[in-house]
């Protein structure tokens, strides 16, 4: 048990130094509702694609040059004007020059692919911030398929967009530049008649720039449309199947697929097949190569041309013409992308201190004369649920709420999230958590609702939500470290729609793990054992109260096995709440008594 200690210190003492790690790293953010944002946030890496962006794209003019003087060398050594070792000797040199270009090449690829996953994480990271910050009902009404689809698709299509974005500055803008130039160099005014069909490319694919959004954008709203019609058919196929309505789930689900299928096929293919017409536009233009740029080898041209000028010019032109195809294709992508973008953006907002220590002090909390009943206007009568409620509760305490079906239990523990309007005095520290609620209560109240709200990702995913640390030492405390170890993937296995490949009891305590790292001064945790042993719960209590000792933790449970270790004991029944520890209830309520002796098989009145 000391070791466990230890070990469980020595994961939080880390984990601290990475929040706080992270916490510096963002209190530079200034928008990141803005693309530009990210781009800011990689200044450094940006600074290396650049310088070696220039270089590789500069020097890929090499190329379509030392080709031509290859072409001029050949025929100078048929004519007997050369020989041969001049041809090895300018052979090596352009073999060297191009293995220095791909080294650049490679080192610019490096770090754009670094710019991109930095990207990706930031992008999730705020995400889920953002997604933190919503109320529940904000998120019901959202749509959990399209949450999933955000979160995993969306992002990806951001990032990716301003990678291609990033990396066809340079390897498409820069090397036109560059030879384009190469072109006026050798003969300006071919050079210019042979650049008007490129545009034309562009013009194209500005012109289909609202077809390709309208059917990304319809295809989008498809797949999230389909992801929550899985999730319906997963987590209610008992229902269907036993009230006989499989068989028409199962055709509006088909129906849903066969949208999507439709959709995603358009959206492709106005991305894509739209690719070789830019390349046939683009490469009209060599017929006045081939027309003029004879005549200049001939010499009855605008200029004087060897062979070796008129290869290196159509070796620039055929480089410069398939160059801009991808930049029309470039503009399809970027528009694709900025669809997900629309999509994602009033989830990136700016980021708000999930570290409570770092902002929020723990504090005692206090009700008095507190009630709740639910409005008339929502077709009941507007009866007390619960009323003169009255009680203390400091840091380092553990108080279990129980009681009788539908008496309130989980409806009291939403009272701490603001979602429900309460009478009577419920304040943290001096403040009333109504109107903390508006502020910072998001930075106060941790829950944990009785069904697991997990995301379509990776078990350290589900439990970090975009912060950067250590889950294994909070997976530890929950008793669920050697199970997750066993995975095909450990921490990094996708685990599905709601958490659908792993078991209740996994699901469960994957969230305890998720309350515990993202730990507040007061933590809310309806049922967390429902789906565990009681040798498990017992341990679990034991590292909980070492993980949550600055905390104040409510714990909604039917099982009372653990009450007689808590500090006090809420016992709901007929609208009141009783509040005491459990000794005193065992022995004033009778119902209490008989509700734990019937648990525990025997007539103690102790654990």
């Amino acid at each position: 048990m000391v070791d466990n200690k230890a070990n469980m210190e020595a994961g939080k003492n880390a984990t601290r130094e990475m929040e706080a790690s992270s916490i510096a790293k963002r209190a530079y953010i200034r928008n990141p509702g803005k693309i530009g944002f990210y781009f800011r946030q990689e200044k450094w890496v940006l600074l290396i694609v650049t310088i070696s962006g220039i270089t590789y794209n500069v020097g890929m003019v090499a190329g379509p040059w030392f080709e031509g003087q290859l072409v001029q060398r050949l025929f100078d050594i048929i004519q007997g004007r050369k020989q041969f070792q001049d041809m090895v000797f300018l052979a090596i040199l352009y073999v060297v020059v191009i293995l220095f270009v791909q080294l650049v090449r490679y080192m610019k690829r490096l770090y754009v692919r670094k710019f991109a996953n930095h990207v990706n994480r930031d992008m999730k990271q705020i995400l889920y911030s953002g997604i933190l910050q919503k109320s529940k009902l904000e998120l019901e009404a959202e749509g959990t398929g399209n949450l999933m689809t955000k979160a995993v698709s969306d992002i990806n299509l951001c990032s990716e967009g301003m990678r291609k974005f990033t990396t066809e500055i340079f390897d498409t803008g820069v090397v036109m530049i560059a030879y384009m130039g190469m072109l006026l160099y050798y003969d300006w005014r071919l050079a210019l008649l042979s650049a008007l069909f490129p545009p034309i490319a562009y013009v194209i694919a500005e012109k289909l720039k609202k077809k390709v959004t309208k059917n990304v954008s319809a295809y989008k709203e498809s797949a999230g449309k389909l992801n929550s019609a899985t999730m319906d058919r997963v987590s209610n196929a008992i229902t269907y199947r036993v009230f006989g309505q499989e068989q028409h789930q199962n055709e509006l689900y088909d129906q849903h697929l066969v949208d999507y299928e439709k959709k995603a096929i358009w959206a492709n293919i106005w991305e894509n097949a739209m690719q070789p017409l830019y390349r046939i536009i683009s490469m009209m233009s060599v017929v006045f190569i081939l027309l003029f740029g004879v005549a200049n080898v001939l010499g009855r041209g605008w200029t004087v041309w060897n062979i070796a000028a008129f290869t290196t010019f159509l070796s620039c032109f055929t480089k410069l013409a398939t160059k801009s195809s991808k930049a029309a294709k470039l503009f399809n992508a970027v528009q694709k992308a900025s669809v997900s973008w629309k999509r994602i953006r009033p989830f990136m907002v700016r980021e708000q201190e999930t570290n409570w220590q770092n902002t929020v002090k723990p504090a005692p909390l206090t009700a008095h004369e507190l009630a709740f009943r639910y409005a008339e206007e929502d077709g009941l009568k507007g009866e007390y649920l619960f009323e003169h409620v009255a009680f203390k509760a400091k840091p380092g305490e553990m108080i279990g709420i129980t009681g009788p079906v539908a008496c309130g239990k989980t409806t009291f523990g939403k009272l701490f999230l603001g979602e429900l309007e309460y009478e009577g005095v419920l304040s943290f520290g001096n403040q009333e958590l109504k109107a903390l609620y508006r502020n910072e209560n998001r930075g106060v109240v941790g829950y944990m609702g009785h069904q697991p709200q997990l995301l379509s990702s990776t078990i350290e995913d589900n439990i970090l939500l975009g912060e950067d640390g250590d889950v294994w030492p909070y997976l530890r405390a929950v008793c669920i470290e050697e199970e997750i170890r066993q995975m095909p993937s450990d921490i990094h296995t996708l685990i599905g729609d709601g958490g659908v490949r792993l078991s209740g009891g996994q699901q469960t305590r994957i969230e305890l793990a998720r309350s515990l790292y993202h730990r507040r001064p007061i933590i809310i945790l309806d049922d967390p054992f429902s789906a565990v042993d009681q040798r498990t719960e017992k341990e679990i209590i034991v590292n909980l109260k070492e993980f949550a000792k600055d905390s104040i933790v409510f714990l909604i449970s039917h099982r009372l096995s653990v009450f007689p270790e808590l500090s006090q004991v809420f016992w709901m029944e007929k609208g009141l709440i009783h509040v005491a520890d459990h000794k005193q209830l065992m022995e004033q309520y009778s119902d209490y008594r008989q509700l734990y002796q019937l648990q525990m098989g025997g007539d103690r009145h102790e654990a």
